[in-house]
């Protein structure tokens, strides 16, 4: 079976994972998302301390900058008491923070599978204001898959700043059956606006392939990107026919919607990270496909043009050269979004994605020709099983470091869980293994740094395992923290942090670490 599902199962070290041009003027809209971009390292922009979009930022590092959280500070963090959040339903989605222009509290953003968005005082946990986006989806309205019903949101929404909406996709249970509604929600009071919701179905009738909605399910983080939303679609349980898609909403005409699908059945956009942008294009990691002879779009990272214009051209894409292999094999490619990476080359950075698969193998690509059938700048075996969930990316000294979980390759027999690749310069550049740390679980990790450099420090979840937050430093994995045991942690679960809180979600509720 393939590995393109939108719940995941944890079975004998492998995962069933959950399954243009360049629109210059409006770019300008989004300063929050695409200022980070330009930043090295790709660090969240931090003058504004909202958490917009999936691990930060568009480039989805997971890199925040806490300008007090040092390595010392981390020792004593703690659980919240005067914070306390009621919600209802399962989550997956990784939570949101919203400052609202002024001098008024932060809002927590939360959704949920029962379809409620919550919006919550980030201080006291308390509802600011809720809202419900239709029934959700019985197990019965998909012909397979292995969920937990109901299921309704899962992907991590995002928010785009300069109008102050958040935009949301739905699984709802009509008459009809199951649609995917994306919605657009004042921030200020949750109302839906003109115009939404976009039924994604209805607005793909007619199109080659065809979009299946009761086929097709909504894992990734969405991404607002130059004026347009994207949302990324895998299946569930690998439910065929389907293509993996990508659907482009502009936000200023909501029915203009525009679509890129695999050529071949499958290939699922399915990593929780979704769609990732350095500001200048778009990047989407793939799964496997079925019955595929020639190369047609699966076990691959795609460049895309904001349009969505395909399919992609020799520089515009990388596959392994075994792709066939990993297809028989369901090793999709597709576990984790690509991680893009500036890497320090004498007075310039020099760009880069990293790809890790569910076969535990990593990919170094040129980022401005990923280079076709075969062709990585580097590659190593980096974990024994598959790779899953997220990863954050943080420079240490004139390396770039990558945390991710798996169990190394090269580490210590009973020291992983948490591995941390070092990505060097050289020609080619080269990738090792950092450290390694013990975390049982299958969270996404984040990173810290006080001022994009220092102090850096690895947060990992051991979701669905030890039901911990642990706590490392970045540059030798020197256990800092480990919390107590959480209740709820849904697997490939990750994490923010703001300027006085991290925040986690659950089954049921937020967890909010003071500092």
């Amino acid at each position: 079976m393939g590995k393109d599902s939108c719940w995941g199962i944890i079975r004998g070290g492998q995962a069933k994972g959950f399954g243009a041009n360049h629109h210059g003027a409006a770019m300008n809209r989004l300063p929050a998302l695409f200022a980070a971009a330009a930043i090295a390292w790709g660090l969240s922009a931090h003058a504004d301390p909202s958490v917009l979009t999936y691990h930060g930022e568009a480039a989805r590092s997971g890199h925040f900058v806490v300008a007090g959280l040092t390595w010392d500070r981390a020792r004593s963090i703690h659980l919240d008491p005067n914070f306390h959040a009621e919600l209802s339903g399962r989550l997956y989605a990784q939570p949101l923070y919203w400052q609202p222009p002024g001098s008024g509290p932060g809002l927590l953003i939360a959704v949920t599978q029962t379809n409620v968005v919550y919006a919550l005082d980030a201080h006291t946990g308390h509802v600011v204001w809720q809202r419900q986006l239709g029934t959700p989806v019985p197990l019965s309205s998909v012909p397979c898959g292995n969920i937990l019903p109901p299921f309704g949101i899962t992907g991590t929404p995002a928010i785009d700043p300069a109008s102050g909406t958040l935009f949301v996709d739905a699984a709802v249970s009509q008459s009809s059956g199951l649609s995917h509604l994306v919605f657009a929600l004042a921030l200020k009071d949750g109302t839906v606006l003109p115009n939404w919701p976009v039924d994604v179905e209805g607005e793909l009738a007619g199109k080659d392939p065809p979009f299946v909605a009761s086929l097709q399910n909504q894992r990734g983080a969405l991404l607002v990107a130059g004026g347009t939303l994207y949302i990324p679609y895998g299946s569930f349980f690998d439910c065929r026919p389907y293509h993996g898609t990508v659907v482009g909403i502009p936000l200023s005409d909501p029915h203009k919607v525009i679509r890129w699908a695999t050529r071949a059945m499958g290939g699922g956009v399915w990593a929780p990270g979704g769609v990732a942008s350095d500001g200048t294009a778009l990047f989407l990691a793939t799964g496997n496909t079925f019955g595929a002879t020639d190369w047609a779009d699966g076990e691959a990272v795609i460049r895309l043009s904001f349009d969505l214009q395909g399919p992609p051209e020799q520089g515009d894409f990388f596959t392994p050269a075994d792709w066939r292999d990993l297809d028989a094999q369901d090793s999709d490619l597709g576990g984790i979004a690509p991680l893009l990476i500036d890497l320090p080359d004498g007075n310039h950075r020099r760009p880069l994605v990293l790809a890790v698969g569910k076969n535990g193998k990593a990919y170094l690509l040129d980022r401005t020709k990923l280079g076709g059938v075969g062709g990585e700048l580097a590659a190593a075996q980096v974990s024994a099983n598959g790779v899953f969930a997220a990863a954050a990316v943080y420079p240490v000294g004139d390396s770039v470091y990558v945390a991710f979980p798996g169990t190394g390759t090269s580490c210590p027999k009973g020291n992983s869980g948490l591995v941390v690749l070092a990505v060097r310069g050289g020609k080619p550049p080269a990738l090792s293994t950092a450290w390694c740390a013990p975390v049982q679980g299958w969270g996404a990790p984040i990173v810290t740094t006080t001022d994009g450099h220092s102090d850096p420090i690895v947060w990992d979840l051991g979701a669905e395992g030890d039901n911990q937050l642990h706590a490392f430093r970045g540059d030798n994995g020197e256990a800092l923290f480990t919390g107590p045991n959480l209740k709820g942690l849904r697997h490939f679960q990750t994490l923010i942090a703001t300027h006085d809180h991290l925040y986690l979600g659950a089954d049921g509720t937020i967890y909010a670490f003071a500092f």
